[in-house]
């Protein structure tokens, strides 16, 4: 049985109407039970005590329902001995309107309609052996709690339809956090335990008219201290006096019904005690964003990433600090005064992952270096901490992510005052609430910085941390376009192809150029590749600053921005000379100190690869292949050639096999028209050429580009032509990042290349080698860039930029020779394509050996002997690079 038979069983039983006596049958019938097994659940293998009642053993426990009480007895069902007796995994009511089920399992509740009855299907999978998937990053209690605020969510804006717009939404962003302090706060001993949910479920009806003024009296309460309050009733006097603004806004409450107040007590049983703020935040961003739900869990910038922003920055240093200052109380309480003098900001900073790792691990810190001065002088020379949550700055973009930062920087508070109770015996009550971070909803790229977090004294150290938008131009919306014009227009023209991420790096350099300390973000790689290196740094450098620390490439699997599988970089920035402490290049997990990290992440000058209209090393001219312009009248498939051949086989003449880079890479078999200009008339005599050629003279002739129509009367012929006739290197312009080699080609004089690959007319073929070295493609990956993830070859970028040594004539033909090798050696393997050939899981022997060697004695032209690796590799690349433009110049 499949999924789709049993959806399709079960709205069977519900076109059918519901039937009590038969239902709990019908119902386990569509999950594959066995017709014994039915058979014997309806005499003494049913373990239920009422009638029309179903107990089966460790699978489900079914009551009739009365009107309108189908939750009510799936609770009471729970209750029962007969529950613990025979551990039933799910529990399910109907009245043959209503339906609940609960999954004990999972701690998961349904709420559904019996009409609709199929909608339960992925519920109740347990039943035919088939568990629903659930990915878990962290806790459970996280991905549980974001589930049921997901459906609560729903279920209010189900009961307020004209809510549905940007006017209530962060009226209804702000009520969703209240309600989230409520449940933590009574689950951790901020509130009495279990006040908040026991008093929504006793004090109001069960229909939920009246949960919207119970909740607007109790927050009103909340935001009252008790020598202001009147004479209210005593449930509600037993709410605390909460402050820290939380509660300051009297806002609209929505309407409530039964099912919302249904989940919101629902959701009060969880234990919120074990939420982890740095997780749940993000996940929480997912309730109000659906779209994200799919993956809950997954939706968090995790702790490690996080660490790997903040340790370089300023963690490190600060450790360093306290290991220098372990038998020195006074240097002890310097470090604690230099740890209440930190702030950090962060720009983008969602639902304050990163401030909640940052504020946490300076507690963390400060409660040792309390430890350790108790150890030496024997008492505690501080009460509370005085690492504050006023220090902490965020702008975020997402109203309700910005009220949920606040939120979840009251609960890390709380949860470090809870771990500095367990060490040192005492804890600052937690209300009334103190002030919480500096959270500004707003554009971080059009917003001042500096009014969110304002300039300081010498003393203050400011750290600028995140994770901001990536998103390349093509996926950038009107309005980023227009943030990134705002700040870069005024630099420079070329700007259009930055990452969005960009802007804040330009943001933070002119936040800190008036101040010493750095800022860090977690970027794209491209901005360290490519044409981007030259449009983002070479204004970072303008305005004195430097790279202080990186990670160099790695996979960055978020859900933020449905970016899995990123390859992304964190690149840490300082005004020059205001480092603390070492340059640190991060490869692989692996840290090394550095005498300076350049452009492209590696030990190197801070030189930048520009443009270059011809080759610095003097190496033939690359070109764009030929470019048509003609709406595929001159390109052939292999039928429509077959096709004009079979009716005037003297067309061969003017038919030729055409290469663009999936042609070559593929295999892909495609022909076109090449008609020289002495040749038109004999052509145009041959019928279905004529056809094509008229053909592309009407789409000239109508197009709207003046240059296009002026060659209408060229209808016979490309509309730009490059070169043919003689051998040429080909050079795809977009191919697999994958691959070992680029996938160069050696073409004949009859071969067509198109403007979707490279080519270098009339090459001798040891350019072809140079261009097949892993020295070119090491080079070509790194200040080319990439489309997505795979290598966009530039002529300007890749090939006339690249350093080559002096080579002699002997040199030349021995490189020679090791391209024919490689030609040779695929040549071996007919049927296979470059694609098959360059695959590097499957990449042929003989081949891989014909590339190695030529590799070997390359290399060997360059320094003398083989290099280590890639990284050594680029680093005496971008020293000859450094050299040639040098000499260039002068």
């Amino acid at each position: 049985m499949n999924i789709a038979e049993i959806e399709m069983g079960l709205k069977a039983i519900a076109e059918q109407g519901f039937d009590k006596n038969e239902f709990p049958f019908q119902f386990i019938g569509c999950f594959d039970t066995p017709k014994a097994t039915t058979t014997k659940l309806k005499g003494k293998m049913n373990k239920a005590k009422g009638e029309n009642e179903l107990l089966w053993a460790k699978k489900l426990y079914f009551k009739p329902s009365p009107q309108g009480a189908a939750a009510q007895t799936v609770d009471a069902m729970n209750e029962e001995g007969l529950v613990n007796t025979h551990a039933p995994r799910f529990l399910l009511s109907t009245d043959g309107e209503e339906f609940t089920a609960y999954d004990r399992n999972k701690d998961d509740h349904f709420h559904g309609t019996f009409s609709k009855l199929n909608d339960s299907f992925d519920f109740f999978l347990g039943l035919a052996n088939i568990e629903r998937y659930e990915a878990v990053e962290e806790t459970i209690a996280d991905i549980r709690a974001a589930g049921r605020l997901a459906k609560l969510y729903d279920a209010i804006l189900a009961n307020n339809s004209d809510w549905y717009n940007d006017e209530h939404a962060h009226t209804l962003n702000l009520f969703m956090t209240r309600l989230l302090f409520c449940l933590f706060a009574e689950d951790t001993g901020i509130f009495e335990q279990d006040l908040f949910s026991k008093s929504l479920n006793d004090y109001t009806d069960i229909e939920g008219r009246d949960v919207g003024p119970f909740l607007e009296q109790i927050f009103e309460i909340m935001d009252t201290p008790p020598n202001e309050r009147g004479d209210i009733p005593a449930h509600i006097n037993r709410f605390p006096f909460v402050n820290g603004g939380l509660f300051k806004d009297h806002v609209k409450i929505p309407k409530f019904g039964k099912l919302p107040r249904r989940i919101l007590i629902e959701a009060g049983r969880l234990n919120w005690r074990e939420i982890n703020p740095d997780i749940f935040g993000s996940m929480i961003q997912a309730v109000v964003e659906p779209e994200m739900r799919g993956d809950l869990g997954m939706h968090y910038t995790s702790v490690p990433n996080i660490m790997k922003v903040l340790h370089p920055l300023f963690l490190l240093d600060l450790e360093k600090q306290f290991s220098d200052s372990q038998d020195s109380p006074n240097k002890l309480e310097k470090l604690h005064q230099r740890l209440s003098k930190i702030r950090v900001f962060d720009p983008a900073c969602g639902s304050g992952n990163f401030l909640i790792i940052a504020y946490r691990e300076l507690r963390k810190l400060e409660m040792r270096i309390y430890k350790r001065l108790q150890e030496l002088t024997g008492e505690l020379g501080w009460k509370w901490s005085e690492v504050k949550l006023t220090n902490f700055y965020g702008i975020e973009y997402a109203d309700f992510a910005s009220e949920t930062a606040k939120l979840s920087l009251w609960i890390a508070e709380y949860q470090m005052n809870k771990q500095f109770a367990d060490i040192f015996g005492d804890a600052p009550p937690a209300l009334p609430l103190k002030e919480s971070g500096n959270i500004k909803h707003g554009n971080a790229l059009r917003v001042n910085w500096e009014e969110v977090c304002p300039p300081a004294k010498d003393d203050i150290e400011t750290y600028i941390v995140g994770n901001p938008p990536y998103l390349g131009s093509t996926f950038q919306s009107k309005e980023q376009k227009e943030d990134l014009e705002l700040l870069f227009k005024p630099l420079t023209k070329s700007y259009k192809n930055l990452d969005y991420v960009a802007g804040w790096y330009l943001k933070a350099v002119y936040y800190n150029q008036k101040r010493r300390y750095g800022a860090a973000f977690v970027a794209t790689n491209s901005i360290c590749q490519g044409e981007q290196v030259n449009m983002l740094w070479q204004h970072v450098y303008a305005r004195q600053f430097e790279i202080s620390f990186a990670h160099q490439s790695f996979k960055w699997k978020n859900n933020a921005s449905k970016n899995a599988g990123v390859t992304c970089v964190i690149v840490g920035i300082c005004p020059k000379n205001a480092i603390i402490g070492d340059k640190i290049l991060f490869t692989a997990g692996v840290a090394k100190k550095v005498k300076n990290i350049g452009p492209y992440l590696l030990e190197m000058s801070d030189v930048i690869v520009g443009k270059e209209g011809s080759s610095l090393t003097g190496l033939p001219k690359m070109s764009w292949g030929n470019k048509a312009t003609d709406n595929g009248n001159l390109i052939l498939s292999p039928d429509e050639r077959a096709s004009i051949l079979e009716k005037s086989p003297e067309a061969v003449e003017f038919i030729k096999r055409y290469y663009g880079s999936q042609e070559f890479i593929k295999g892909i078999e495609r022909y076109c028209i090449w008609i020289a200009d002495n040749k038109v008339e004999e052509a145009k005599s041959i019928p279905e050429l004529n056809k094509r050629i008229q053909a592309v003279h009407d789409f000239r002739a109508a197009s709207k580009a003046p240059q296009t129509r002026d060659y209408a009367v060229h209808s016979h012929r490309f509309r730009q032509i490059q070169g043919y006739g003689v051998d040429a290197v080909f050079v795809p312009r977009i191919s697999s990042e994958k691959r070992p080699y680029m996938p160069v080609g050696f073409m004949s004089e009859d071969d067509i290349i198109n403007d979707q690959a490279y080519a270098i007319y009339g090459a001798e073929p040891f350019v072809f080698a140079l261009i097949s070295s892993k020295l070119h493609y090491v080079w070509v990956k790194t200040v080319c860039g990439q489309m997505e993830t795979r290598i966009r070859y530039s002529n300007t970028m890749g090939y006339n930029t690249f350093p080559i040594p002096f080579l002699s004539d002997d040199d030349k033909k021995i490189l020679e020779e090791l391209a024919w090798e490689i030609i040779e050696a695929r040549e071996e393997h007919p049927g296979k394509t470059i694609a098959d050939l360059y695959d590097p899981k499957k990449m042929p022997e003989n081949l891989l050996k014909a590339h190695k060697k030529l590799d070997m004695v390359l290399e060997t032209m360059y320094v003398g002997e083989p290099f280590k690796n890639d990284t050594v590799r680029l680093e005496h690349l971008f020293k000859m690079y450094a050299k040639m433009t040098k000499k260039k110049a002068g």
